[in-house]
């Protein structure tokens, strides 16, 4: 995989530099709420620009239906960007049509656009492989070269993801270069103990990756909504807490392959559980109670894990060497649900190793509770992503850049 730094050594003066970006930002009524991700494509925006590229970005935002939608607009992303970048960022009014063509024939050197929201464009997420191509063509009149730095996307065989660079000179940008290079941590020659801590609210959107952990990871802690299907699985009662009955079998194979491989599968000792699912937009006094993991009552919902399991899960982490965590503990938006994820954010800031904070809610809840992101070894952008390679799925995007 050629890197951004081979591109830059090759000179890019006056050439039109495609960036496929993650600008994928939360917004609240048009305000964005968290930009961790556009600050993670600044090193190599600004990279660009300073070497004299003409900078197109593109990224996707949401999950329009392959129409023009102003509720996911970029426009809020690319100021967002200039104000990051502190010079003017120019904004295409749309991605392959005379607005776009026009923005970026008029860039300078050294300047930079954003065009709108690649999926605004049916064949950005088309399924048949000619009308995503031919939209990959038609991003390709933008530029000389691609640049893909868009890790939160790599999982998706987009046309700006998997298409245009088959078109283009291409490279991986500083993110995605240095993703891969930590994700390579976590597969390859690790250092142990090895925890991984896996939380967020469906175990299936986490047994693949648990069926590649149990045979790599020394210490697999389970919670959030998905520890309720392992202690259902256990035989214990859940309540009315989320509960993914059709994957009991599968988590109780899971449970017995934990225990044949010596991995140590940690659950939670106690919850935090309340009547009813707290208020999100008020945050209004929820008055949980604490109750044993195994005597959860019938009309109850479990929402955190409780203070013995905080306990439990940082003593856990006290001697990792290698950290992985995906998913929060419980509601953390909620102050009242928030202490679980908060104990584990804290554990993995205490760690003595190397720590993993695989993007998504996690990355949300550690800007969210207000830790300094330098305190972990790498924050990453990609959730999904970060998960299919652990996996061991082939990711298209990082597919397409290694061609």
């Amino acid at each position: 995989m050629k890197t951004i730094d081979e591109l830059l050594s090759e000179g890019v003066d006056g050439k039109r530099v495609f960036v496929r970006a993650d600008l994928n930002v939360p917004l609240a009524d048009g305000t964005i709420t968290d930009d961790g991700r556009i600050r993670a494509v600044l090193p190599t925006v600004k990279a660009l620009a300073d070497a004299g590229a003409k900078v197109v970005v593109a990224s996707h935002l949401g999950r329009p239906k392959g129409a023009p939608d102003p509720a996911f607009s970029l426009r809020p992303a690319a100021a967002r960007l200039g104000e990051l970048l502190g010079k003017d960022v120019a904004f295409a009014e749309d991605t392959t049509g005379p607005s776009a063509h026009e923005t970026v024939g008029s860039l300078a050197p050294g300047g930079v656009a954003v065009v709108e929201n690649l999926r605004f464009n049916a064949g950005e997420t088309a399924k048949d492989e000619a009308e995503r191509g031919a939209f990959a063509d038609a991003l390709a009149q933008l530029a000389d070269v691609y640049v893909g730095d868009g890790f939160g996307a790599v999982h998706r065989k987009h046309a700006s993801v998997f298409d245009l660079p088959k078109r283009l000179p291409h490279y991986a940008g500083h993110l995605i270069a240095n993703e891969v290079e930590v994700l390579k941590k976590l597969t390859e020659d690790v250092k142990r103990p090895y925890a991984v801590v896996l939380g967020g609210a469906k175990v299936s959107d986490k047994l693949a990756v648990i069926d590649q952990l149990l045979g790599k990871a020394d210490r697999l802690l389970i919670g959030g909504g998905m520890a309720y299907t392992f202690l259902k699985a256990k035989g214990h009662e859940v309540g009315i807490s989320l509960l993914q009955e059709d994957q009991i079998p599968a988590v109780k194979e899971y449970i017995e392959r934990a225990e044949r491989t010596g991995v140590e599968l940690v659950l939670p000792v106690d919850v935090l559980v309340a009547p009813e699912f707290p208020d999100l937009r008020t945050k209004a006094p929820a008055n949980p109670t604490t109750v044993a993991a195994e005597a959860i009552p019938a009309d109850q919902e479990g929402l955190d894990i409780g203070p013995e399991t905080r306990k439990l899960y940082a003593s856990k982490l006290a001697d990792a060497a290698t950290v992985f965590w995906n998913g929060p503990m419980g509601v953390f938006e909620h102050p009242d649900y928030a202490e679980g994820t908060r104990a584990v954010a804290q554990a993995l800031v205490d760690a003595p190793g190397f720590t993993v904070v695989g993007g998504g809610d996690s990355a949300a809840a550690v800007r969210t509770l207000g830790f300094d992101e330098n305190a972990f070894g790498h924050i990453s952008t990609g959730g999904g992503a970060s998960l299919e390679y652990l996996e061991g799925k082939t990711l298209p995007g990082l597919a397409a850049l290694e061609d």
